[in-house]
């Protein structure tokens, strides 16, 4: 049995994760430039202003949950709890296990960095900004520095 999975968990989840491939183009232009957008952020407040103007409330909250569940497996949490905490169905967190195990090595990277920070930093280098904030300023909108 894999890590963080138990005997409930479905062999057709196990069997359409390991379906799933790599199979993004990061060469054209549009990926290109998420990456380089990505790359260009300073600080924890651009991030966050960024990624609140390029994805909804649920989506960030989706992603936030995606890592969260990357974290969990990344102990040996058992897939049910995990479902329990974040909300993601038995599928998505197969899936984040595969990517968590698999070549490209991503959740593993961030996961590895993440543990390297000081205790309580939440890596922010200037003003902090609530989720709620943003979330009231309304999409397309930004607060000055």
């Amino acid at each position: 049995m894999s890590k963080g999975m138990n005997k409930n968990t479905s062999v057709g989840v196990v069997k359409l994760v390991q379906g799933i491939g790599l199979k993004i183009d990061w060469n054209t232009k549009k990926n290109g430039q998420l990456v380089k957008a990505v790359l260009v952020l300073k600080n924890a407040d651009e991030a966050q202003r960024f990624l609140r103007d390029l994805m909804t409330e649920k989506e960030i909250k989706e992603f936030a949950n995606r890592l969260e569940a990357a974290t969990l497996l990344s102990k040996d949490v058992q897939y049910e709890a995990i479902r329990e905490d974040t909300g993601l169905s038995p599928t998505t967190i197969a899936r984040i296990a595969k990517w968590l195990k698999g070549p490209l090595g991503g959740y593993r990277l961030i996961l590895n960095r993440l543990s390297t920070l000081p205790p309580k930093s939440s890596g922010r280098n200037s003003k902090t900004v609530s989720h709620t904030t943003l979330s009231k300023l309304g999409k397309g909108l930004r607060l000055s520095s």
